[in-house]
């Protein structure tokens, strides 16, 4: 039985919708061996890793969404940011607010890849002074804290940070639908739950937002195309499930997680459906 990989993308506030599908691919009875995150992806992948791939840490993760929702986690005044970011102000406030965020939900700053008793864990950040990945959880010494603080620092919110010679922000710089690093770790099989929306974002006019949001779609389109020929390569079989709200919603809108998480788990139910249809390779998981 090869290694089961689930893959989880970056999208901001997007990501509730990845907490209704680990939901529908929990009901049946669909668990990972491997979890690999990009920024909200590593979130997601990261609370369920830590407390349990289980129906019941899902209901938890749900919680943890509703209170990032009223938290104010990623400010909508991007422009001012932004002036702070050129003038090389400090804004560490908004990674700190992240951290104990985090902190407050149970994920201690002491804990371990080495305590993750029942699933591998993967968080994908960047190195801008290598230009490649970075890949926490692969020596189990590393803090798990750490490793997801890396994955989902993005600019304008928080700036990037130097640790041991490395220069880290956010994983979706270089790979924000995480194929490849699921490959390196040994995936044989992949579930790969892409937040990618192809549809107009609603930042108006041509100002800071939607310039971000634009360039950011560019060059993850780019990305996942590619790691997805790597994969077909290596004749990894990638079931890609894209999950979009009812409207395109900005990386900084969390307003929309209760339908989110809704539309996200029926979206998922109905791919489901479909692959039990197929005489899929997915039948050996359901025995």
């Amino acid at each position: 039985m090869g290694k089961l990989a689930f893959v989880l993308s970056g999208g901001g506030a997007r990501g509730a919708l990845q907490v209704g599908a680990l939901q529908a691919l929990l009901e049946v009875g669909i668990h990972p061996d491997l979890m690999v995150g990009t920024s909200i992806g590593a979130v997601n992948a990261t609370y369920l890793a830590v407390r349990g791939v289980r129906l019941e840490s899902v209901q938890g993760l749900k919680s943890a969404w509703r209170d990032a929702a009223r938290a104010d986690l990623l400010p909508a005044n991007y422009l001012r940011l932004a002036l702070r970011t050129f003038t090389n102000r400090s804004f560490d406030s908004i990674y700190q607010r992240h951290r104990e965020f985090y902190i407050s939900h149970g994920l201690s700053p002491n804990f371990k890849f080495r305590d993750i008793q029942e699933v591998e864990l993967i968080q994908v950040a960047t190195d801008l002074n290598s230009g490649e990945p970075v890949l926490y959880g692969r020596n189990p010494d590393e803090s798990v804290l750490d490793g997801l603080m890396a994955s989902i620092t993005l600019p304008p919110w928080m700036p990037p940070h130097e640790r041991d010679g490395s220069l880290l922000m956010d994983g979706g710089v270089v790979s924000n639908l995480p194929v490849e690093p699921a490959l390196i770790c040994g995936a044989k099989e992949i579930i790969a739950l892409d937040l990618s929306d192809l549809r107009e974002p609603l930042a108006p006019g041509p100002g800071f937002g939607q310039f971000l949001t634009k360039l950011l779609f560019t060059v993850s389109k780019r990305q996942i195309e590619m790691e997805l020929a790597l994969a077909e390569s290596r004749r990894v079989p990638v079931r890609r499930v894209n999950l979009l709200g009812s409207k395109p919603v900005n990386l900084w809108d969390f307003e929309h997680t209760e339908e989110f998480i809704e539309q996200g788990y029926r979206s998922t139910q109905a791919v489901i459906a479909g692959w039990e249809q197929k005489r899929s390779f997915w039948q050996r998981w359901f025995a």
